[in-house]
């Protein structure tokens, strides 16, 4: 298990490799071996085939709501950030603040879509905009680091693996050359170069707490200057969950040598191929249940059938009575009919939380929980 760890009397005589950090471009890195060609071929490949898919679609948002929730979740849970979607969409609707770790989910939700803005708007990625995304996912943890004696520390065996840059002007100038970078034209591929940033990233390691979050979105908002995905929908944190100690291993061993560097290259590449071939069978579940639904609803309530009606049962994984009559436009009356027969046919279920009756779309849920 990896964490931050505060030493009161740290001292730099800890081993000399765990201390070293290089700048951004890195001389004489072999970019050329063909193990990182063969796994950027095929990780090339379905992040192609998942951006092509998403711009046939015809309301992308619907999908991009969904994935973000699932990954706000699972990314959160890297960090030890536990929650369900239960207590997510209980969150969403009460905002009572009374589930801290939901509240954390939601932030990073929030998170993701900042980032997306941010790149839109500026078509740059700098500091103060990572900065801006790290507040949204932390609020309450300060700004970058002023406070020496961070480490990166096995909580299990005690063994420290990584001294991230302990002064805050050294901070600052790690950020600096890392914004250099990925503003930078140069000739090394996008997805390595995604891949380089979040290292360095990591390994600056700025901020006291939610550092992987806020380089999770930092890979999402590169990939969106590099015009590699025009919608945030890559979301690499299932793979790192279920190859978590492999991840650590790397990020930790890649400031040590050329070979260790190369290796977590290889890694990245890989979650960009799975991710994007796993995000693909998302999106095809979400679509047949799409499907599904237009056909219950088609024929079994004819009557109350609309693409709006069938899109907004979809945009989140819960609605209620004021987002139905909101957005179709109808009464209060109306909408609370509409509500009651679509759970009477299996579309919804409801459930009372506090003064509000909220309504699940079940299919939604059993796809999000798989």
């Amino acid at each position: 298990m990896i964490c931050i760890n505060f030493l009161k009397n740290y001292t730099y005589m800890i081993k000399k490799e765990l201390r070293e950090m290089y700048k951004l471009p890195i001389k004489n890195l072999d970019l050329n071996r063909i193990d990182i060609f063969e796994q950027l071929v095929k990780a090339t490949e379905s992040l192609g085939i998942l951006k092509g898919t998403l711009n046939k679609l015809p309301n992308p948002n619907i999908i991009l709501n969904v994935i973000t929730l699932k990954e706000a979740k699972e990314s959160s849970e890297i960090e030890n950030i536990i929650t369900t979607y239960d207590e997510l969409y209980k969150e969403m609707v009460l905002k009572d603040k009374s589930n801290p770790n939901a509240k954390e989910v939601l932030n990073y939700r929030s998170a993701i879509n900042l980032g997306n803005h941010l790149v839109q708007e500026k078509n740059m990625i700098t500091t103060n905009m990572i900065n801006e995304i790290h507040h949204l996912i932390e609020p309450n943890k300060g700004d970058i680091r002023k406070q020496g004696g961070t480490v990166i520390m096995n909580t299990k065996t005690g063994e420290i693996l990584h001294i991230p840059p302990q002064n805050y002007e050294e901070i600052i100038e790690y950020l600096k050359n890392l914004e250099e970078f990925i503003n930078l034209e140069n000739k090394i591929n996008p997805l390595i170069k995604m891949a380089l940033i979040h290292l360095q990233f990591e390994m600056i390691h700025p901020y006291y707490d939610g550092n992987g979050r806020t380089g999770r979105v930092l890979n999402l908002m590169y990939l969106k200057l590099s015009d590699k995905l025009d919608t945030p929908i890559l979301y690499l944190s299932k793979y790192i969950i279920e190859n978590r100690n492999e991840y650590y291993n790397l990020l930790n061993k890649a400031g040590k040598s050329e070979k260790n560097i190369l290796e977590f290259i290889i890694y990245m590449l890989k979650a960009i191929e799975k991710t994007s071939k796993y995000t693909l069978t998302l999106i095809d579940n979400i679509i047949d249940a799409m499907e599904n639904t237009k056909k219950t609803l088609k024929d079994k309530l004819p009557k109350i059938y609309s693409k709006d009606l069938l899109e907004l049962l979809f945009f989140e994984f819960y609605t209620k009575n004021e987002y139905i009559r909101t957005k179709l436009n109808i009464s209060r009356q109306t909408a609370t009919s509409y509500l009651k027969q679509l759970e009477e046919v299996g579309i919804l279920s409801s459930e009372k939380i506090g003064k509000e009756i909220i309504y699940k779309n079940i299919s939604l849920f059993k796809i999000a929980e798989n």
